[in-house]
């Protein structure tokens, strides 16, 4: 038995197949000058088959999950565009008389480990891609085909780890369940897990030495646990959890007509569920969704060549009104920056892009973008019920010329004599610290908050939650956190103001009693986390969640605070 991250829920029993990396020697011999103009063909071709290989994988994965997974590999096209990257590549070549495969290995190594050492989300998560890029293109310079990831079988994935090309090449019908040695909760591996929803532990450190192809694995992704070859005790054991668990989730989506409200039907919260394309609206209305707490918008903006226009804004977002309605739509402005660039954009290269030039900092030193997308949702908002969001906003001053800028779109469109919802809502995201301890003098500027605690937990704890060396210390439970995030609802209700949230944390089992007992007023997730946080709040009274919100924040640390939760839920649920 091996333990690791449980990183998708689901328990999976069957053979492994084991991916080793495949070997590639890197021919390290000298070459003569004449010979330059041959490597460096051999080089361009490389790129051009990379460069059609990925516009293939990209087109597979929009396809089969959706466009905002396949935007991956929009960053991975760029750097095969980066003219620097590849002059460098070329450069050595020419100086040091080596091998296009030698000099592409070199260049990539010192652009990992310069962007490593940064220790920075962004810089972390190019070092990924330059990677996995890199890999590409040695390959096909030396004529080495790509790994095959299709199966004749249904098998569990045993891997040091899956890259993006990886996953988007699998025969995702033949997968039963993930495991691997590297990553983490928020790691692409365990991302892509909950999305196909199959079983996957990750950070196993070892796995892929412990396994042979062929041998039979138990995959706990509800506890992070890896038998290999177990006893028939230990077999049975979990064929009747992997049983007990399938009979779980069928009962969850009896839930999906339910309201959530507690058990003595004293609280009813909101359920929705967080989308970034209008394909992504069948799953939030299967899994039950109430609205759409959080629409990421950046897809418009993404895989193009100039921005969107307001009439291709205004369909998709009266798409997904049409379909959700009479449910609310919450409609997030344009969140670029930080790990999501726009080559058409002149974006600064940044130290510290997550502490930089994006957001709603962007949008107002652009406005006539923001203006575009505010003129897009408003008319949009005639269709159904929407709502406007600004994300990264850190004092009143950012709402108010945002509002201002909102104010001439809604002026324009009545000289226009266009339609649109005169009494919308306008709302923030409560990401950052200084926004959660001054929610009262926001309070003051907008119609509700909702708090995305991917980033909010990220700057109050001073954690680079990709940054494996300090991945623990990301603690969405830690009493800062929570603290923060019950001021915020507190100075929301204090103004007569509702609080949502949409970051990872609302669909966080372990959370959801202590944010129900908080005051919550809505909970915005991935669609297929709602079922069981619904489960949650119909379980228990609002006098118990409140006694547990209580206790949590009376608590000292995270690991206390979990445990007392789960005692708690197991004697209730």
């Amino acid at each position: 038995m091996i333990k690791g991250i449980a990183a998708s829920p689901g328990i999976e029993i069957g053979k492994a197949h084991v991916i080793k990396p495949q070997e590639v020697v890197i021919n390290t011999a000298s070459i003569t000058r004449e010979a330059v103009d041959e490597e460096i063909k051999k080089l361009e071709e490389a790129i051009c088959a990379s460069k059609l290989q990925l516009e293939q994988i990209k087109q597979k994965t929009e396809k089969e999950l959706s466009r905002d997974k396949a935007e991956i590999f929009d960053a991975h096209l760029m750097i095969l565009e980066d003219p620097v990257f590849l002059d460098e590549i070329k450069s050595k070549i020419k100086t040091e008389l080596i091998t296009a495969d030698n000099a592409t290995a070199q260049v990539v190594k010192k652009y990992i480990e310069t962007f490593e050492d940064m220790k920075n989300a962004y810089m972390k998560e190019r070092s990924v891609d330059i990677k996995d890029v890199g890999s590409r293109i040695i390959k096909n310079v030396l004529g080495i085909t790509s790994d095959s990831f299709s199966f004749t079988e249904r098998v569990i994935i045993i891997a040091r780890d899956l890259t993006p090309s990886d996953t988007a090449q699998m025969d995702k019908d033949k997968v039963l369940a993930f495991a691997t040695d590297m990553g983490g909760r928020t790691s692409h591996t365990a991302i892509m897990a909950r999305s196909l929803e199959i079983p996957a532990v990750v950070g196993l450190k070892n796995i892929t030495d412990k396994v042979k192809d062929g041998d039979i694995v138990v995959i706990d992704g509800n506890d992070g646990i890896v038998y290999i070859n177990p006893d028939d005790s230990i077999l049975q054991k979990y064929k009747k959890l992997k049983q007990d668990y399938l009979e779980y989730r069928k009962k969850l989506k009896e839930l999906k007509e339910l309201p959530a409200e507690t058990s003595d039907k004293l609280r009813k919260v909101e359920i929705s569920a967080n989308i970034g394309t209008p394909k992504d609206v069948k799953g939030a209305i299967e899994n039950g969704a109430e609205g759409v707490g959080l629409y990421r918008t950046e897809f418009l903006y993404m895989d193009r060549e100039t921005l969107p226009t307001e009439e291709e804004q205004f369909n998709a977002y009266r798409e997904v009104i049409e379909k959700m309605a009479p449910r609310p739509i919450i409609i997030r402005t344009l969140d670029i920056g930080g790990d999501k660039k726009l080559t058409y954009l002149d974006m600064p290269e940044e130290l510290n892009p997550f502490l930089g030039w994006r957001a709603i900092r962007m949008c107002l030193d652009r406005p006539s973008i923001l203006k575009t997308q505010l003129r897009a949702i408003l008319r949009a908002s005639a269709y159904g019920n929407a709502k406007i969001m600004y994300p990264m906003v850190s004092g009143t001053e950012e709402v108010r010329r945002a509002n201002a800028i909102l104010n001439e779109a809604k002026q324009e469109l009545k000289a226009e004599g266009i339609p649109f919802d005169e009494n919308l809502e306008v709302g923030i995201m409560v990401e950052i610290p200084s926004a959660a301890i001054t929610a009262d003098i926001l309070a003051k500027e907008v119609d509700f908050f909702s708090i995305g605690t991917n980033d909010l937990i990220q700057y109050t704890l001073a954690v680079d939650r990709m940054n494996e060396h300090i991945s623990y210390l990301y603690e969405p439970l830690h009493p800062a956190v929570l603290r923060l995030i019950k001021n915020v609802i507190d100075a929301s209700h204090k103004a007569g103001k509702w609080t949502g949230m949409c970051g990872e944390m609302a669909g966080d089992t372990s959370a959801t009693a202590i944010l129900l007992g908080m005051g919550l007023d809505e909970f915005s997730m991935s669609a297929s986390s709602i079922p069981q946080v619904k489960k949650i709040i119909r379980s228990l009274t609002y006098d118990e969640a409140k006694q547990i919100a209580e206790k949590a924040l009376s608590m000292n640390e995270a690991d206390e605070i979990r445990n007392m939760v789960n005692k708690a839920l197991a004697k209730i649920i």
